[in-house]
């Protein structure tokens, strides 16, 4: 047995918190508001302490209440997902596909509606983070995007996502151009991608040029080094291929073009388990997948 309290009570918890009233959750759970009030007074009872702050008409989450709140929803929208996926349609199918955080928020989301629109049938389970995916172990997962290093390669196929240029961009409000490109690189602050293996050390030795000592900024993410480049933080080294929204606005522009030594390098993967190469719904992705990282090749 499972050392938690009723479902129905922490039902009435969630719906009382997320809504801030127990009238409110009485009318979404269709009970009285003294039912819920019984239920939340029962719970409270079984933690020993207090999860609400009662005021004269309206109630709010004391430090408690909010931290089991925060899980709860992360709970309840794992329940939801499920049994939506239970009354999907007889012939429908669900590819769950985890993803580098920054490939999924720069470039796989914003293309996510074309496959969904050619693939009716297949509903898309997209979670991300930044450490690789064990495909032998985590049999929940269909097809892993990962960045540089890969797990579990026994039994695993893993497809390069092609080259991506490696560009010093940044935003042209903080150009001059007065000055030459090698200048402005060796006086401006620069932004580390702390997990990018192409660095600024390396990209300085490349180019044969000598860095200047003045402080910089690290962010662990792709998207949070470009995004800080966009708002004229500095240059970030980084993959054209995730700036490429913020490119084509005029949001970033790549320095010194021409004039330094062009980078490419695969950094993204595709990977599924080699049992599975012949499942249709992870062949129609990969397809789909590798079909829009050639277009979008052609259209750079």
């Amino acid at each position: 047995m499972r050392k938690i309290p009723n479902f129905v009570l922490l039902r009435a918890f969630e719906s009382a918190a997320r809504l801030e009233s127990f009238t409110l959750a009485a009318n979404e759970l269709h009970l009285t508001q003294s039912a819920i009030s019984h239920q939340i007074k029962e719970l409270e009872e079984y933690f020993s302490k207090p999860l609400f702050i009662r005021r004269n008409r309206k109630v709010e989450l004391n430090s408690e209440g909010k931290r089991l709140l925060e899980s709860l929803s992360r709970v309840f929208d794992v329940i939801e997902a499920a049994c939506s996926e239970v009354t999907l349609a007889p012939n429908a199918q669900v590819l769950a596909v985890h993803c580098a955080p920054s490939f999924a928020a720069k470039w796989l989301s914003p293309r996510l509606a074309r496959f969904i629109n050619t693939n009716p049938t297949i509903s898309i389970r997209l979670t991300s983070g930044p450490e690789p995916i064990d495909l032998i172990r985590n049999r929940e997962i269909d097809i892993a995007i990962s960045y540089q290093a890969t797990l579990g390669s026994a039994g695993v196929i893993h497809i390069p996502l092609g080259r991506e240029d490696i560009l010093p961009m940044c935003s042209p409000k903080i150009l001059n151009a007065k000055n030459s490109a090698r200048l402005q690189i060796s006086q401006l602050t620069l932004i580390d991608s702390s997990i990018n293996q192409m660095t600024w050390n390396k990209w300085f030795e490349i180019n044969k040029l000598v860095q200047s000592a003045q402080p910089r900024l690290s962010f662990d993410r792709a998207a949070l080094s470009i995004s800080a480049a966009v708002d004229g933080l500095g240059v970030v080294l980084e993959s054209s291929r995730l700036a490429e929204r913020e490119i084509s606005k005029g949001e970033l522009v790549e320095i010194g073009v021409n004039q330094f030594k062009r980078i490419k390098e695969e950094t993204h993967f595709l990977s599924y388990r080699s049992g599975e190469k012949s499942n249709k719904k992870i062949k129609l992705f990969e397809e789909w997948l590798l079909n829009e990282i050639r277009s979008n090749s052609k259209a750079a």
